[in-house]
C-alpha cells in the first residue's frame, strides 16, 4: 500500500479510502438501505488487512451511528 501525508498534520495515510457512506443502522428511516455493522465488519477487516488506514465517513454526523468498537479506537 502507498501512503501520503495527509495535509500538514504529518498524519500518514494510506492512498486508497474505504469509503463508509453504505455502513449503518438500517433501522434509521433515512439510512434503511444501509448495511448493517455485522454485515460490514468483513470490508472493514479486509481493508485493514491491505493496508488501507483512510476510511472516508458520509457527510453526516456519524458519531452517533458508530458502533462502540469504533468510538473506542
Amino acid at each position: 500500500m502507498e501512503y501520503t501525508r495527509l495535509g500538514s498534520s504529518g498524519l500518514k495515510v494510506s492512498r486508497i479510502a474505504l469509503g463508509t457512506m453504505g455502513f449503518g443502522d438500517g433501522t434509521v428511516p433515512f439510512w434503511s438501505w444501509a448495511l448493517p455493522w455485522e454485515d460490514a465488519k468483513g470490508f472493514f477487516a479486509q481493508a485493514l488487512d491491505l493496508g488501507i488506514n483512510f476510511w472516508v465517513p458520509a457527510a453526516v454526523d456519524v458519531s452517533d451511528f458508530l458502533p462502540c468498537e469504533l468510538k473506542a479506537a
